[in-house]
């Protein structure tokens, strides 16, 4: 048998890598539907008001995550954990404590939102007559109220399935609507309340779904658990303390950048921007599951000490993830700027994905690729770390790199034009990903060694 055909083998009989895999093409299929959503929101739309909804959109979910505590990941962490070792009232009461840390979080996120959308629609979207829409919008928060406890719960409890039927759903719901909105020439009201709708079903899915799991996984009591039963409290306090500085830095340093290029330049260059980010979606949309499927995985196995498993599998997802991105940026440079904005000709007829008034994304987006071609193939660096509870490496690496790039936007922008946003956001993601991954590794080596 040749090597190949013995690689190849090994592969397909790696079970650790099957059920990532699994799981994670089960979150895919939403996601490619949601991603067309999105297409036919610009071309709707046009840039400008495509632009007013991303900034709007983005505005009242970066309050959410400002005060939330990532809570999906101290459920992993800790809920995992105590699953693993039997203890199921100890399990329970990691996600009571969870739920109501969450629930409470949440509420006060919607509280601030409430005193900021004034200013929001003045000095971002640049419309006062907005600000109710951004209270309108806000309901969203309210419905995931627990969601991020409940993902953490369906993640560890292997129902990623759930998770992808949730996605599916809600996506053909909204898709279906954003249809008969542009057959009715609705506008931004319209397809706001349309994405409302997809967000609150995305909220209040996965809470259903664990709620019907967590009897049949710890009991029908498992609710009754104390939290004097919580593994190290403090430590618990301290991890998803730390996981929500830490998806603050991220927030401000990678995951508003719409709101960021509406406040620089103005509703139209941030639709510009935001078609660049949702091209960029497709394209690490494979990968993108791999994130929360592969996080469980790698904490089970370093628990576990099952060094060889969890070196294998990194091995794995690193060039699946590799030959998808490669296979993407070559397409990208030979065909993008025709097939994306026009020009493409197939079966005689002229060919395009978005309107060709979206033509200056293209150069965004090239420059965008660069970072997010690197946080793609290294897509496991963070997930790694965690497992390991180098929480404060990351954090570090994180902080440090946000306030460079702030303090960059403010010095440069707008002087040296929206393509340096871009650029920066790239540089960000080439320094933080090359450090955790090259952390990571040196621990997972010294963690070998010590056994």
């Amino acid at each position: 048998m040749s090597s190949f055909s013995t690689r190849l083998r090994s592969w397909t009989q790696d079970l650790l890598l099957r059920r990532v895999v699994r799981n994670s093409s089960s979150l895919f299929i939403g996601q490619v539907v949601a991603a067309v959503m999105n297409i036919v929101t610009a071309n709707l739309l046009g840039a400008g008001q495509f632009g007013a909804l991303g900034i709007l959109t983005g505005f009242v979910t970066d309050i959410n995550r400002l005060l939330s505590f990532r809570m999906s990941e101290a459920v992993v962490r800790y809920f995992g954990e105590a699953l693993e070792r039997g203890d199921k009232r100890r399990a329970g009461a990691v996600v009571k404590a969870a739920a109501l840390a969450e629930s409470g979080a949440s509420l006060l996120a919607f509280g601030v939102l409430a005193l900021l959308a004034p200013l929001a629609a003045r000095f971002l979207t640049r419309d006062v007559a907005l600000a109710p829409l951004y209270l309108l919008y806000g309901v969203t928060i309210l419905a995931h109220l627990v969601t991020e406890t409940a993902t953490g719960v369906l993640q560890v409890t292997g129902h990623f399935r759930s998770q992808g039927v949730i996605n599916l759903v809600q996506s053909l719901l909204v898709a279906g609507l954003l249809v008969g909105i542009a057959l009715s020439g609705g506008g931004l009201l319209e397809i706001l309340m349309a994405y409302l709708i997809g967000k609150a079903i995305l909220g209040i899915g996965p809470l259903a779904v664990a709620l019907y799991w967590l009897p049949r996984t710890l009991g029908a009591d498992w609710w009754r658990a104390p939290l004097s039963l919580l593994p190290d409290w403090r430590g618990m306090v301290r991890f998803a303390f730390s996981t929500n500085v830490s998806g603050t830095i991220n927030l401000v340093a990678r995951d508003s950048e719409v709101p960021f290029v509406g406040f620089f330049f103005g509703n139209e260059i941030a639709g510009y921007y935001k078609v660049a980010l949702a091209v960029i979606q497709l394209i690490i949309m494979p990968i993108n599951p791999f994130i929360s499927t592969t996080y469980p995985e790698l904490t089970r196995a370093y628990t576990a000490r099952q060094w060889e498993r969890l070196r294998s599998l990194l091995r794995r997802v690193t060039l699946i993830a590799a030959a998808w991105t490669g296979a993407v940026v070559v397409g990208l440079l030979l065909l993008g700027k025709q097939v994306l904005f026009g020009d493409w000709l197939i079966f005689g007829r002229v060919f395009n994905v978005y309107d060709a008034s979206y033509l200056p994304a293209f150069p965004i987006l090239l420059v965008l690729l660069i970072g997010y071609g690197v946080a793609n193939i290294l897509f496991w660096n963070r997930s790694l770390l965690l497992a390991q509870g180098q929480t404060s490496f990351a954090l570090w690496v994180s902080f440090i790199a946000m306030v460079a790039k702030v303090a960059a936007c403010f010095l440069i922008l707008p002087a040296a034009g929206y393509l340096a946003q871009a650029g920066l956001l790239s540089a960000y993601f080439i320094v933080t990903v090359g450090l955790m991954t090259w952390r990571g590794l040196a621990g997972l080596r010294r963690a070998e060694q010590v056994q």
